[in-house]
């Protein structure tokens, strides 16, 4: 006998509804693409081209590609209003967030050097 999710769903409390229901959306926002998100957040991609200074096929085909700069997916994530984070998980220990990847602000991190010259 074949069983309807739904069917299941209709024969919880609202309390055991609502909890499903819940953890449902965390699993969802998880994991999206970037068309989701801008989708999530009620942007179109003509408004999300402005933000970025190209068109809306441009927008269109970033949202199509498998492979970004660090600094493109950055623009676009604030584009949308949010903060790019970017952390590395292993096995052996806890998460790690990384940072400065995809920043054009960051400044190089060695130091200067001032020449003394010397006058005859």
């Amino acid at each position: 006998m074949t069983v309807n999710v739904n069917e299941i769903v209709a024969k919880l409390s609202s309390a055991q509804r609502k909890k499903v229901e819940a953890r449902a959306a965390e699993l969802i926002a998880e994991e999206m693409s970037l068309r989701q998100l801008r989708k999530v957040r009620k942007l179109t991609q003509v408004r999300m081209a402005k933000s970025l200074r190209i068109s809306q096929d441009g927008v269109s085909r970033l949202e199509k590609r498998s492979d970004l700069l660090l600094s493109t997916l950055r623009k676009t994530v604030e584009a949308m209003g949010g903060k790019l984070c970017l952390v590395a998980e292993f096995p052996d220990r806890p998460p790690v967030v990384l940072s400065s990847f995809g920043e054009e602000d960051a400044a190089p991190t060695t130091p200067s050097r001032k020449r003394n010259h010397a006058h005859a």
